[in-house]
């Protein structure tokens, strides 16, 4: 897998915008050519911040002037008046005297560019956290970093002790996530990208570091530091915590001696790195020890005199010999996170106060030794995701070998688990599952799912079920993890028609949030329903059904049902209602309608709606199901040749209101209709449909599209398609692709609707074989803001930008300056004119940086004199196997005998390949000049001579050998 930014021609450059508090590491460090200052927010603009985040207290008499102040304080740092000011917010004017007595006193060490003020404000909201707890929690998610896990810093609180008189790990948690959401409320802590982790903004990060390692107690690296030296003897006897996870460190003392040391961390760089075998002897009261990207065929000896040790987490290392952890009586937390370890001893059985044991993705982890699990009776947390899965059955032989499920009948405190059973038929009959709170099982051989055990572990119940038989049979223990599960995973239900009947909907589906049920070749109903129930509501929230080539409905109607009326061939039905629905997935299944047309229907909620290979679909959405649709953001329809059109027609409009009605996705922002061989169009032109937050629109291999909102029956021949007219709006659109509709000879109407398009950035028109030209004059002013277009394989196109005609009395009453950065035509066989050869002097190009043209073997001439004048920020020209015969065009209105210079100041890539009819660069008297010129690719181009001498004879050389 690569990892980068894509450039695609490898040629091809790119600029990326570096930030940094200290401007030396731009000029030295990254080598940045150019730099400039970031200013921080003037008086008016912070004072007008921090207003917005404390709210109305801010304004009453009695504040003002010591709220500016305070405001002041924060040096126009939003992140330190973000923080500050919701710290005051509804606190009383006494706490805001005290708060700016505070802040004017002297300042925590100043960083580099950081005025002392910001890091004053920033540990004046660290001061006013209500307990130490929060305080310590604080000081540690600083020192773990950015985007750290929970888990970790559940780990590493647990070991500490920073929750008094709170035993479990449960509790612990709820305890910990309940100070973490009050440090985000502080904006100490921010979000992440996953609901596992939690961030930390830099800044705050170095104050929290700071606070900390006031009196030596804590050592730390930054992932760019290079350890060179050890603290002195005097500094380490003081330290409390040293966290060196990313640093380079070449070797390590003899002895750290650290005896008051209770968190220590270490990540090399260095394979090489060696623990010395006394490295931990005066380090005796040491409760947290983190080794990571280590070499350990054995553990260091000293290890065994860690009497206090809590947590150990020996992650993504190369373990040998790990017997020495059983004599850490204490450990109540081990992990083997990510490393590599193919046996866990028996001595990890002595470790009887243990209560977390994590072997996530120890994937060569083959053997346990018997009888280890039965003696960890405390155990609360057992994770072995992507890890071992030998699991041998009960009874299975005499002379047992390996772990069996059975020993985990043992752990009554077991609260978590995370574990693959490749084969149902091992778990024994009396295993029960009663006390779990938290888990993620796989059930089933793996090569059947996507095991991504990442992504499901963001959701706290989650049950994968590849069985090949009915529910019905499970195990009872399975069947009471049923009944708790959020998310359900279904895959290769073999010879079963109904998956679930109406009496087990109630145990198995009451808690569900996200159900997947994929590959059932006989499955014709999730669930049969009961003819005294009326209505049966779901709680989903994710649904997919996937590969289920014969389901007819959801539920059906009738206990005793066979048949298949129109009503019950339609998915959701009126028995089934999902209030809480938000992502609907329907992959490869036979149904022709999804919704009911004029019942009612449970999609308020709805924000995504993908449908792909379902053959047999008709009908998407009605407009009465419209109205239902508000919150809808991304809708894809692909590979479903039945559909004729997206919102069917089903009211009843009266003649006086035709063209009235409207149809609105308030916050749809992606719309992909892709393989649809008969659609149409999106609805028909009774209606007015507006997008206003659409930003993504991509319309592709729908070959017999009449236009989006079409105007006609099938029946009816058409000579000029539209794709877009007036009666839909795209007020933000940003993106347009299009490819393979044959039909259509122009994109836009003459007449679009107000706004529409004038967003667009980027547009990409592939296999239109019909279509004349991409843009008609006097639409050029609405897509000034376009940056990149690309045209490919459009046989009949004849014309790019269609501007304005030479005498064509036209009044010009506006500027256009056009943003488009690149043009990439590809492929176009008829194409005349890119630019055509006269155009309106009001539109210019002058943000113009690539063009690249191939294969386009009817053009000319490629720019019109009087649109070079525009081509100064052009960067990269490449021409390829075409038919020009001239790169710039005669000025019609200048001098033949008057010589003319082209200057390409910033042009620093040229690529002329196989012109055969190219003849010049400009038919008249003239010269070029390429300063930048970096890159020049010429070849076949037998017509044009590439090199000559300012006093030589040849006519209109290329380059001029003097200049070059």
């Amino acid at each position: 897998m690569e990892v980068g930014i894509p450039l695609g021609d490898k040629d091809q450059v790119c600029t990326i915008l570096l930030t940094s508090r200290d401007r030396n590491v731009l000029r030295k460090d990254m080598d940045a050519k150019e730099s400039f200052p970031l200013g921080v927010l003037t008086h008016e603009e912070a004072w007008n911040f921090f207003k917005n985040i404390a709210r109305d207290g801010v304004e009453s008499h009695d504040l003002p002037p010591i709220a500016i102040e305070v405001a002041k304080r924060c040096g126009g740092l939003p992140i330190a008046i973000r923080t500050l000011a919701t710290s005051l917010k509804n606190e009383p004017p006494f706490a805001w005297e005290d708060a700016l007595q505070q802040l004017n006193g002297p300042p925590l060490s100043n960083f580099k560019g950081v005025p002392a003020a910001v890091c004053s404000s920033i540990e004046w909201s660290y001061d006013r956290l209500p307990s130490e707890e929060h305080k310590q929690t604080f000081l540690l998610c600083g020192l773990i970093g950015h985007n750290a896990l929970f888990d970790e810093l559940l780990m590493y609180a647990m070991g500490l002790g920073l929750f008094h008189g709170i035993n479990t790990v449960e509790k612990t948690r709820i305890r910990l996530l309940t100070v973490v959401s009050h440090l985000k409320a502080c904006c100490l802590l921010v979000d992440s990208y996953s609901n596992q982790r939690f961030d930390m903004h830099d800044l705050i990060s170095d104050v929290a570091i700071s606070i900390a390692s006031k009196g030596n107690h804590v050592f730390s690296l930054r992932p760019q530091d290079v350890l060179d030296d050890w603290p002195d003897d005097e500094t380490m006897k003081e330290c409390d915590k040293i966290y060196l996870p990313y640093g380079s460190i070449s070797e390590l003392p003899d002895q750290l001696k650290c005896p008051k040391l209770s968190l220590f961390g270490i990540g090399s760089k260095n394979p090489l790195l060696k623990i010395p075998t006394n490295f931990f002897k005066e380090t005796k009261n040491l409760k947290v020890l983190i080794l990571a990207c280590l070499n350990l065929p054995s553990l260091p000896s000293s290890i065994s005199l860690l009497a206090n040790l809590r947590t150990l987490c020996l992650m993504y290392c190369a373990l040998g010999d790990i017997a020495l952890i059983g004599e850490l009586k204490n450990l109540e937390i081990l992990s083997f996170e990510g490393s590599e370890i193919e046996m866990l001893p028996e001595e990890i059985g002595q470790l009887t106060k243990l209560k977390w044991l994590g072997l996530i993705d120890c994937s060569k982890l083959k053997r346990i030794q018997p009888g280890v699990f039965c003696k960890l009776s405390r155990l609360e947390e057992l994770y072995m995701s992507n890890s071992f899965n030998e699991w041998e059955a009960e009874g299975q032989s005499s002379q047992q070998s390996n772990f069996s499920l059975a020993e985990l009948k043992a752990l009554s405190c077991l609260t978590s688990l995370e574990i693959h059973i490749p084969n149902a038929n091992i778990i024994p009959k009396d295993f029960s599952f009663e006390k779990l709170q938290r888990y993620i099982i796989f059930i089933g051989e793996a090569s059947h799912w996507d095991w991504n055990w990442g992504w499901v572990r963001e959701n706290s119940r989650t049950l994968k079920l590849s069985l090949q038989t009915s529910i019905s049979f499970l195990n009872n223990g399975v069947k009471v993890l049923l009944k708790k599960a959020e998310n359900l995973y279904i895959d290769e239900v073999k010879d079963v028609e109904i998956l679930l009947h109406e009496s087990e909907v109630g145990d198995y589906f009451r808690q569900l949030k996200n159900l997947h049920i994929q590959n059932g070749a006989m499955i014709q109903y999730i669930f049969k329903g009961n003819d005294d129930v009326d209505k049966i509501e779901f709680q989903l929230e994710i649904l997919e059904l996937q590969g289920l080539p014969k389901l007819i409905s959801f539920c059906s109607k009738n206990k005793g049902s066979t048949s298949t009326s129109p009503q019950e061939t339609t998915l959701f039905n009126q028995k089934t209602q999902f209030p809480k629905l938000k992502e609907l997935v329907l992959s490869s299944i036979s149904i022709e309608r999804i919704w009911l047309p004029q019942g009612f229907c449970s999609t308020q909620n709805l924000t995504l709606l993908i449908i792909e290979g379902c053959a047999n679909l008709k009908h998407v959405l009605s407009d009465f199901m419209v109205e239902y649709l508000q919150q809808l953001e991304c809708l894809e329809i692909s590979e479903c040749k039945c559909i004729h059109e997206i919102i069917s027609k089903e009211k009843i409009i009266k003649e006086a209101f035709r063209n009235r009605y409207l149809i609105c996705f308030p916050r749809l922002n992606s719309l992909k209709l892709k393989g649809l061989q008969n659609l149409i169009g999106f609805c028909h032109e009774d209606y007015t449909v507006e997008f206003p937050t659409l930003k993504i629109l991509e319309i592709e291999n729908c070959p017999q599209l009449k236009g989006f909102i079409h105007n006609s029956t099938s029946k009816e021949i058409l000579t000029d398609v539209v794709l877009f007219n007036n009666k839909v709006a795209f007020p933000n659109l940003e993106k347009i692709t299009i490819s393979n509709l044959r039909k259509a000879k122009r994109i836009w109407y003459n007449q679009l609707h107000t706004s529409s398009f004038s967003m667009l950035k980027e547009l990409t028109v592939k296999d239109c074989d019909a279509l004349l030209n991409i843009f008609p004059h006097f639409l050029l002013r609405v897509f000034k803001r376009l940056e990149k277009l690309i045209v490919i394989d459009c046989a009949s196109l004849e014309d790019v930008f269609q501007l304005q005609v030479q005498g064509l009395d036209v009044e010009e009453k506006y500027m256009v300056d056009s943003q488009l950065k690149e043009v990439n035509l590809v492929c176009l066989p008829k194409l005349k004119h890119v630019w055509t050869k006269y155009y309106m002097r009001n539109i210019s190009f002058e943000s113009l940086r690539q063009v690249c043209i191939q294969e386009c073997w009817s053009l000319k001439t490629l720019f019109p004199f009087s649109i070079v004048k525009d081509l100064q920020q052009l960067e990269r020209l490449t021409i390829d196997n075409c038919g020009l015969e001239e790169i710039v065009s005669k000025n019609v209105e200048g001098s033949d005998e008057q010589e003319i210079c082209f200057a390409f100041n910033q042009l620093s890539f040229l690529m002329l390949w196989h012109l055969p009819y190219l003849k010049c660069f400009n038919p008249v008297m003239h010269r070029t000049t390429w300063p930048a010129l970096k890159q020049l690719r010429i070849s076949g181009c037998w017509r044009i001579k590439i090199f000559g001498h300012e006093k030589s004879q040849i006519r209109h050389p290329l380059f001029v050998i003097e200049k070059v």
